[in-house]
């Protein structure tokens, strides 16, 4: 029996790993509350928890989880329902609801992440709201991780969630993905809420390792999905650039977690299958000729994927880019990378070889 329920208990812990994300997103379409829906997930974990040791793990856990959610927080609506009278009618109406969730909850999934995104990004809230909304409710990064992000306090940050929240909530903003007149002026906040989860990932501001494996694994599946969604250029680049970035993680750490910079990484560990598909990505997204700062900040990472060696990369098509990026988008980082790629371009060492530059 104790180990039937250490089985459990590692199962389950996978599950919140793996899923929690996605049953938080559907239980939040199906009730229409962020905190609701999060009581909801963690009862339903809990209720596993006790069931499963007896019952066994069911065929498919996930559509149980939120099944077992939805319903134990229609029963805490009717159990307060005393206090506030419209949470008995929200209860009639979530109970009411005519569809086997069961049968509906893999078809519609992803959709309720995306919908989930687009809402933590809703024009009405403010830009830091919708980022550290995005990074706690879809990515389950926690409230110091984000504030470290933001360079302010956890409790400021939490303060940030919770008015976001509340702003959702008493504007009725709605849980959908934006018409297709809508999306691309709501595109660029979302792609740079994936890109910073990325970037946690890449070079974690926090915690006892330099990257976070998970994040940037999450940020590249949200990509995807985003990229299903709406194929536009600058989503194909902003995936490009995050698979030739991610391609380089198993060179860029020492035995002892010491960071390797470019010109000195083993390019043998690279990984190809994700440079090839970013560079096809670049060459997809060039190819319509209305790509961004994401696309062409893809395209510099592909010239170096494609260098066998440091001393083979080719300067001058960097510095090219790095002058177009700088027409596209002004940035003293920009700048600087620039003027770097400009001293490799025009400097040499006396036997004729380029010097190489860092990560």
């Amino acid at each position: 029996m104790e180990n039937s329920t250490q089985n459990i208990s590692a199962t389950l812990d996978s599950l919140y790993t793996t899923e929690s994300r996605r049953i938080l997103a559907t239980l939040i379409r199906l009730l229409g509350d962020f905190d609701i829906a999060e009581d909801a997930m963690h009862d339903a974990f809990a209720a596993a928890a006790e069931k499963w040791s007896v019952e066994g793990v069911p065929e498919n856990p996930r559509a149980w989880l939120i099944s077992t959610g939805r319903f134990k927080a229609i029963d805490e609506m009717r159990r307060n329902a005393k206090f506030n009278s419209s949470l008995d009618q929200v209860a009639e109406q979530y109970e009411g609801d005519a569809f086997d969730i069961a049968a509906q909850i893999d078809k519609g999934i992803q959709d309720d992440e995306l919908r989930l995104i687009f809402t933590c990004c809703h024009p009405a809230l403010s830009p830091d709201a919708r980022i550290a909304l995005t990074l706690r409710e879809v990515c389950d990064l926690t409230t110091e991780e984000i504030a470290h992000a933001f360079l302010t306090t956890p409790t400021t940050l939490a303060q940030r969630i919770v008015r976001a929240k509340a702003k959702i909530r008493d504007a009725r903003i709605p849980y959908q993905v934006p018409a297709q007149s809508e999306l691309p002026e709501r595109l660029n906040t979302v792609l740079h809420v994936i890109y910073l989860v990325f970037n946690e990932g890449y070079s974690a501001s926090s915690g006892e390792t330099l990257t976070r494996a998970d994040l940037s694994g999450e940020a590249i599946r949200l990509g995807r999905l985003l990229l299903q969604l709406l194929p536009e250029p600058e989503a194909m680049g902003l995936l490009a650039l995050m698979l030739l970035q991610e391609s380089r993680r198993a060179a860029r750490t020492s035995f002892v977690g010491d960071i390797i910079l470019l010109e000195d990484q083993d390019r043998a560990l690279w990984n190809q299958e994700y440079i090839n598909e970013g560079i096809a990505l670049v060459e997809q997204a060039l190819s319509s000729r209305r790509f961004g700062p994401y696309t062409i900040q893809a395209a510099i990472a592909a010239v170096h994927s494609e260098a066998k060696n440091a001393a083979e990369t080719d300067w001058k098509q960097i510095v090219g880019l790095y002058d177009f990026l700088l027409r596209v988008e002004q940035s003293p980082v920009i700048e600087l990378n620039r003027a770097v790629a400009v001293a490799m371009r025009d400097a040499r060492l006396p036997d004729g070889e380029g010097f190489q530059a860092g990560e």
